[in-house]
């Protein structure tokens, strides 16, 4: 994702509107929501997110004990506004070793939660089992929110959904083993609503997942 625009849904390079089209288009995909170049994690590159979007910027607050923002991404552009934001933390595990966590939050159809999910996209579908009690819950923005278990990601994640302020609120957690971080009543908030507090998120290096989630 680093550098120039990508594909929300597979990374691949976009063309800019122009002549023949009035949207961001990919090859595979269509017209997209270009993700915007990934920067190494700051306050300050938080901040032109937090800025720019539509959408919530999910982070939990305050951070689990070790935890450091270490990257955020967002999809859409200056005319667009963000239409997903994907933001990564890492820390210790619950079960020991290293754990990371990207919370996306996105408009239907956007496609970058999927991809960080490793599944087909755009949104979860039938892969959310909402007949049945969800297997997390977080508090988001104050409010009580289920989160279901993703059928068919990849063995080595653990990735639930759900709906928050009539979003997709994705959350993916590397390695699988990390997933009792959701069952722990974790609190987000919309950094769009933090005000200065913003200022005081603890930064670490840049998480390898934002810009290869399947690496």
């Amino acid at each position: 994702m680093r550098g120039e625009p990508s594909c929300p849904k597979c990374g691949g390079r976009v063309r800019a509107p122009g002549l023949f089209a009035d949207t961001w288009q990919c090859a595979a995909h269509g017209a997209v929501h270009p993700v915007q170049p990934v920067v190494p994690p700051s306050v300050g590159a938080l901040a032109v997110v937090v800025e720019r979007t539509r959408v919530p910027v999910w982070m939990p607050w305050p951070l689990p004990v070790g935890w450091l923002f270490s990257g955020v991404a967002c999809a859409g552009d200056d005319r667009s506004g963000g239409r997903a934001t994907a933001v990564a933390c890492t820390g210790p595990g619950p079960l020991g070793g290293p754990g990371e966590l990207v919370l996306v939050a996105e408009e239907p159809g956007v496609g970058l939660g999927a991809r960080y999910a490793g599944i087909s996209g755009p949104d979860p579908g039938p892969r959310l089992r909402t007949g049945r009690p969800p297997e997390a819950k977080v508090l988001a923005a104050g409010r009580p929110t289920p989160l279901w278990h993703v059928a068919d990601a990849p063995a080595d994640r653990a990735v639930f959904a759900g709906e928050a302020m009539g979003l997709w609120l994705w959350a993916v957690v590397w390695p699988e083993l990390c997933g009792p971080l959701l069952y722990e009543d974790m609190v987000l908030t919309d950094l769009r609503d933090a005000g200065s507090e913003i200022e005081l998120v603890p930064c670490g290096a840049l998480s390898p997942r934002l810009m290869a989630p399947d690496g």
